[in-house]
């Protein structure tokens, strides 16, 4: 038979729907996202538990209780209470790396298992330490654990979507992680209540009840037909897993490109020193710029110091926790707007309209802590109430754009002989300034005061212009097909050339046994 010849930035649609067992496979994915939120959230909450800092900490009881001559704003400033929370992100910064490895060599789902093993375990050394230490590395096992599935669980979510609901689907990890924010503050407000001090035992142990829901639920996970033909040359398997999620036995298009991605992975020996060729600069800056961005957001801010920044302002222990559980119910209920409306309006709008919210929000809580809050007492109840109602507006407004899309983006526009290791830059970037805003936060507050405000919110003026010049739209485009968007941009095309400049791969495609088979072939600019 004659063999047929393709080019894998060919456009064109997929047949498929949105079946029931693609949308529980990603449901019990995505809680990997339910236990990088358990984390965040909890964290911030335990520290401001006065029974905690008493056994940890008791030099930054002392001045939150004892010292009435500190600022406000320094009250929490402690390089060790710091490195409690930022000891996960710099562990989970190593994992990703070795993550990146184990998802491309292995699969995705050994990945999800992996992370959910180890955050099991750091989880049960946290809520049974004795010390300092045995607290710390239980935290540096946790971020192993993150490490592992935030590299893993985005990709399987967006190789599993099909690519009209991609976006809903990948944002499902950032709604888990809102629910897993929200879980940790409501368990936090009950256990700061329980007589003798041992709460925060209770609310460090039960991060193990999302890592068992995941690492036991990973065991049953299906793998992504992109991972299948990855690592199998069968592609017997991957079609009829392709089949199965897709609803559909006309899924020929879609495997083709698959098998055509797949060809070209399996000639790179060397993937982070190929993702640093030209051709794949964009999707590597989108790699480095969108988790730098979104940690200077400031939402570290909220997410682990959020009772920290409720008592700096004057309210109580307890009202601090409330207020934390308030703005987790807005962060989950703008998330899934986000779902909702992604795929629809596009990535960039949400972006853009995230950033004015976020930026106008936070220049008006700085302003009121300007004029309200001295370094000494607290402001009026009204003023509080106003501050805790423009935090809800920016977390609103960051729960619909950076919150999710910032997972999202990156997770889809690599093709699949880098996917592996772009991501793993993604989430490494994400650790490393999590790190960093995280250790230096409660440092900054004490000397920025209320300018930290200021502070973040310059950076996303910066970052909301920077979406609205180099962000290319990727709503609805096959993720395999995901090279096109760069080639018609105003800005990137002049890096990677466009289609009539630019030499293309082609494929000389075989029929036989029922699947598709390809013979890579390298043609030139005249190709048609």
């Amino acid at each position: 038979m004659e063999a047929e010849y393709g080019v894998l930035s060919e456009n064109r649609q997929y047949n498929g729907r949105m079946t029931p067992f693609v949308i529980l496979s990603c449901m019990m994915a995505a809680m990997g996202g339910v236990i990088f939120g358990y984390d965040n959230g909890i964290s911030g909450g335990v520290i401001s538990m006065e029974s905690f800092l008493r056994k940890f900490f008791p030099e930054v009881y002392r001045k939150m209780e004892e010292d009435t001559k500190i600022s406000n704003y320094c009250k929490f400033d402690s390089q060790l209470l710091t490195l409690f929370t930022s000891s996960l992100y710099i562990a989970g910064l190593v994992a990703s790396f070795l993550a990146s490895s184990v998802t491309r060599a292995f699969g995705r789902k050994p990945s999800i298992v992996v992370g959910g093993a180890a955050f099991l375990a750091g989880a049960a050394l946290g809520g049974a330490a004795v010390d300092i230490y045995m607290l710390i590395f239980g935290r540096v096992l946790l971020g192993v654990g993150v490490g592992f599935a935030n590299q893993s669980v985005p990709l399987y979510l967006s190789e599993m979507a099909p690519p009209r609901y991609r976006g809903a689907i990948n944002n499902g990890f950032q709604f888990s992680v809102g629910i897993g924010v929200l879980s940790a503050n409501l368990i936090n407000l009950g256990t700061e209540k329980i007589r003798g001090g041992w709460g925060w035992r209770i609310s460090l142990t039960m991060a193990a009840v999302p890592a068992s829901i995941l690492t036991l639920g990973a065991l049953f996970l299906p793998e992504t037909p992109n991972s299948l033909i990855q690592l199998n040359n069968d592609h017997h398997k991957a079609k009829a897993m392709l089949q199965r999620v897709r609803g559909t036995a006309d899924i020929e298009a879609e495997l083709e490109d698959l098998i055509k991605a797949n060809a070209i992975s399996k000639t790179i020996d060397h993937p982070f020193k190929k993702i640093l060729q030209k051709k794949y600069r964009p999707q590597l800056t989108m790699a480095i710029a969108m988790p730098f961005f979104q940690q200077v957001t400031g939402i570290n801010v909220i997410t682990f110091y959020a009772p920290i920044l409720f008592r700096t302002i004057g309210l109580g222990e307890s009202a601090s926790l409330m207020s934390a559980v308030v703005t987790g119910l807005v962060g989950i209920g703008s998330t899934f707007v986000s779902m909702m409306i992604v795929d629809k309006l596009g990535r960039r709008v949400l972006f853009i309209v995230g950033g004015v919210q976020m930026f106008i929000s936070q220049l008006i809580v700085g302003g009121i802590m300007a004029s309200q809050l001295g370094d000494h007492g607290g402001m009026s109840n009204g003023y509080a109430f106003l501050v805790l109602v423009l935090i809800c507006v920016y977390v609103a407004g960051y729960s619909w754009s950076w919150g999710p899309l910032g997972w999202l983006v990156p997770s889809e526009i690599f093709p699949l002989e880098v996917r592996s290791t772009g991501q793993s830059i993604t989430v490494a970037v994400s650790f490393l300034f999590t790190f960093i805003v995280a250790q230096i936060f409660l440092s900054m507050l004490c000397h920025f005061k209320f300018g930290i405000f200021f502070f973040f919110g310059g950076w996303v003026a910066v970052m909301t212009v920077f979406v609205y010049l180099f962000l290319p739209e990727t709503k609805n485009l096959p993720i395999e097909q995901m090279d096109r968007v760069w080639r018609e941009h105003w800005f990137w095309k002049k890096i990677v050339g466009e289609d009539t400049n630019e030499t293309k791969t082609a494929f000389d495609i075989i029929p036989g046994d029922s699947v598709l088979r390809t013979r890579l072939v390298t043609v030139g600019p005249n190709y048609s």
